[in-house]
């Protein structure tokens, strides 16, 4: 049965709640996705929001065992409104039970999903289960935010490999960087604290061995309340060239530091960076004795990352874009070279992907322009 348009109005209103309580922890809950649920007592008009939950750091607790344990009692003949369908393999909690378990021994009433899961662990197999409880089952409501928001969970699931984001910076003359001398500043403070953001909300921030070399980044969070977001650190380094004394090395005990190289990486470079805390993981390399990325990417998902923030510059943007392994591209337009760039932000291939993406939007932040595409 469809709802009518007051129950449709309702629905999306308390999931577009439940999608801004899931994006919160973004970044945090790895290898699970970061799902929100909206637990809500149906008053005629005056539909009162009883709990709402998260997935907590870590990916458990999940989303709807947040919500209903605020609940309690009171979920009885509910509505749960939850941005992705529930789990129904046994937990590993120590009651074992699933989040459908738990949503039919509360005596739910009424379950809204935004998105279905793909996960063996879920996908269609507690609908029967809620169904034959007596739980009316509405699912699909923002159903494109909603997937929007778990891309990344969604990805790893059907491809092995966890969401790309790439970020590049240029100036208004499309430059990047320059081959010689100090590094353009392209953008502004309001813009960098927005990347810092954007940073906190990715399972990893990746960038190539030639950004370390250049620039010795940190590749940290350092929003006021927000340092203790600071996500992985990869380095895509085919040959360990990453000098032990670079910064990302000297934090690697307190933020976690993996750098990706080629099986035929020298193993006595190896053992330095893993003496300071770094792990170092191997692939096949290419006929340039490169990295792999479709198998660095692999391995990537295969430890659980769901979502990756990439800020390589133009050579590993150009490169994951040869690979077509650029799902979302976020591209900031600052200040003038005044003629000192040379390093064009954009590759040929990365401007191909780019014309075939969609627009998502545009943010102004102060001087500096984001512009945002998703592959179509």
């Amino acid at each position: 049965m469809n709802p009518d348009r007051t129950t449709a109005a309702r629905d999306e209103r308390f999931m577009r709640l439940a999608l801004t309580l899931g994006a919160r922890h973004l970044g945090l809950t790895w290898p699970n996705p970061s799902v929100g649920a909206v637990m809500v007592e149906e008053r005629g008009d005056s539909p009162l929001i009883l709990a709402q939950g998260f997935t907590q750091a870590g990916g458990r607790p999940h989303a709807e065992r947040m919500a209903l344990d605020s609940a309690g009692e009171r979920a009885r003949g509910a509505t749960l409104y939850v941005t992705l369908e529930p789990c129904s393999a046994r937990s590993r909690t120590n009651d074992g039970a699933s989040c459908t378990d738990r949503i039919i021994a509360a005596g739910v009433k009424r379950l809204v999903i935004g998105a279905e899961d793909p996960s063996p662990f879920a996908h269609g197999k507690g609908f029967a289960r809620l169904e034959a409880a007596g739980v009316t089952i509405s699912s699909g409501m923002l159903e494109a935010e909603a997937r929007r928001l778990h891309r990344g969970h969604i990805m790893r699931v059907k491809a092995g490999r966890p969401e790309v984001t790439v970020k590049l910076a240029r100036t208004t003359e499309g430059f990047a960087g320059r081959r010689h001398g100090a590094r353009l500043m392209i953008t502004g403070e309001i813009a960098n604290a927005r990347v810092h953001l954007m940073r906190a909300h990715a399972d990893a921030v990746v960038v190539g061995v030639g950004t370390v070399l250049a620039d010795d980044p940190s590749l940290t969070v350092r929003l006021p309340g927000l340092e203790d977001r600071s996500p992985v650190r990869v380095v895509i380094d085919s040959q360990l060239r990453t000098p032990p004394n670079a910064r990302i090395i000297a934090t690697a005990r307190q933020i976690p530091t993996w750098l990706i190289a080629t099986v035929a990486a020298p193993v006595e470079r190896e053992r330095a960076l893993v003496g300071a805390g770094v792990e170092v993981l191997r692939v096949d390399a290419d006929e340039a004795g490169r990295v792999i990325l479709p198998d660095a990417l692999q391995l990537l998902g295969a430890r659980g990352l769901t979502r990756v923030f990439c800020e390589g510059g133009p050579a590993l943007a150009e490169s994951l874009a040869c690979a077509d392994l650029v799902d979302e591209l976020v591209l900031v337009t600052g200040r003038s070279a005044r003629g000192e760039g040379d390093i064009p932000a954009l590759g040929p291939t990365l401007q191909e992907r780019m014309d075939e993406m969609r627009p998502m939007g545009e943010e102004q932040l102060a001087s500096d322009l984001f512009m945002f595409w998703e592959k179509a």
